[in-house]
């Protein structure tokens, strides 16, 4: 099946347009990489929700070897200022076990 990495990002307010931004210019350095299957980004509709970025990948090996590659690294090399973002939060995997689609 595939592999699912989901990463909740409290942004503070005031940031959340540059957040977003950030991903719509960055999000095809991961479309190239082998194994790739798809982003999401999921902007958060309650005051205390997290956005939810994310990824699915073939399997674990392609999603570490994506985090070990230059285009990780570039995609990461221009960081948002630490108070843009409040605690908690976090990088989460799954294996999918079963799923529908239309």
């Amino acid at each position: 099946m595939s592999f699912i990495v989901i990463n909740r990002v409290f942004v503070n307010s005031g940031y959340e347009a540059e957040f977003e931004r950030r991903f719509q210019q960055r999000a095809s350095q991961v479309d190239k990489q082998p194994g790739f299957k798809a982003m999401r980004v999921l902007r958060p509709q309650g005051n205390q929700a997290p956005y939810l970025v994310e990824t699915e990948w073939e399997d674990q090996d392609a999603f570490r070897a994506w985090v070990g590659s230059d285009d990780f690294k570039q995609a990461h090399a221009n960081p948002m200022p630490t108070e843009a973002f409040s605690e908690g939060g976090g990088l989460e995997q799954f294996e999918i076990v079963e799923g529908t689609e239309a």
